[in-house]
């Protein structure tokens, strides 16, 4: 019995220390007036500043549409660019409110890190690019052994490539850096013969190349990397309002709700675009949030919804030119599913 009620005792004890420590991240949000968000340096379509030093790519964009919801504007965010390496520790220790930096949700970051993950904003998969003129005739990764290969460290990108020749019995030499830019430029110097990382990655990088033409990305993939935007731990509120930001960009698009008639569709007849845009008069999804009622409308003023954000950035209205493919609508044949907001 004494057993039992020091467990008892322990236990609500510790839950009395978990809900002190977990912090109140929407009450600190809004007391410091803008979110913090952690991009890339500098990975074009995803987190890149441009030539007046002004944020762009889909990352960016997502932590937009999360201020847009909580403040009704998406201008009131400041980015932090950070490596791959500082990522994690930065937003385990409070430097940033969201990490949006095209990074690959898995099980050891769900747990020995500390991190919930939102959803997939991006579905990926690691490749390779080469420069042909370099190695002509080689048309597949499975031709690269004994090739030295540029890589980014503290990623999962470093261990799927040790995976990938290991299983396939070839040799190679990594050459490996903390930042991505020195790993592009390195690799565009002719230091590696190949590059691996994101395959939507190696597509922003050859842009970034002396001769983005000599360049070829190779078509293997060889892992998943579902991409997407992680808070910390012990903060359901935040983490709810992280995660239904990426759910209502889904439903906005499935719903025909974009950037340029969101007000217009306020008017609709229908049911479910009325709920998801909080104009019925009993509807309390934002307040259940800790936010207005019109937060979807917020978010989709500031930022258009996923497909907009995804043609606009990656998409055939970049310079990517990258493919839906199964980034696509569930109802297109795609793996984005946007929850139901009911």
């Amino acid at each position: 019995m004494k057993n039992t009620m020091i467990g008892i005792i322990g236990a609500a004890a510790f839950g009395v220390m978990a809900s002190a420590a977990s912090a109140a991240t929407l009450d600190d949000v809004k007391a410091k007036g803008f979110i913090q968000c952690g991009v890339n340096t500098a990975l074009a379509g995803f987190s890149a500043p441009d030539d007046k030093g002004e944020w762009t790519g889909l990352d960016v964009d997502f932590c937009r549409a999360v201020a847009a919801a909580v403040f009704g504007d998406g201008t009131k965010v400041k980015f932090t660019p950070l490596s791959a390496k500082d990522r994690f520790t930065a937003l385990q220790s409070g430097e940033i409110d969201i990490l949006s930096r095209n990074t690959t949700w898995t099980i050891n970051r769900d747990t020995a890190l500390g991190l919930n993950f939102a959803g997939v904003t991006y579905f990926d998969g690691q490749g390779f690019m080469i420069n042909a003129k370099k190695l002509p005739g080689v048309n597949s990764a499975l031709q690269l052994s004994g090739a030295s290969v540029c890589v980014q460290s503290g990623t999962t990108t470093e261990l799927n490539l040790a995976d990938y020749f290991k299983a396939n019995n070839l040799e190679y030499n990594p050459v490996v850096f903390e930042k991505v830019e020195e790993a592009n430029a390195a690799y565009d110097a002719g230091r590696c013969d190949a590059y691996t990382t994101d395959q939507s990655g190696l597509y922003g990088i050859r842009l970034t190349l002396a001769s983005p033409g000599d360049h070829v990305v190779l078509p293997e993939i060889i892992s998943k990397e579902p991409l997407g935007p992680a808070v910390r731990q012990g903060d359901d509120q935040w983490f709810d309002i992280v995660k239904w930001t990426y759910f209502a960009l889904l439903n906005a698009e499935e719903l025909g709700i974009t950037k340029a008639n969101v007000e217009e569709m306020k008017n609709s007849p229908n049911p479910e675009i009325k709920r998801v845009l909080g104009v019925e008069a009993e509807s309390k999804i934002g307040t259940d949030l800790g936010l207005t009622n019109d937060w979807v409308v917020n978010i989709v003023k500031a930022t258009g919804n996923y497909g907009e954000i995804f043609e606009n950035n990656v998409g055939s209205g970049s310079p990517l030119k990258i493919s839906r493919g199964i980034n696509a609508l569930w109802t297109k044949g795609g793996l984005q599913y946007g929850v139901p907001i009911r």
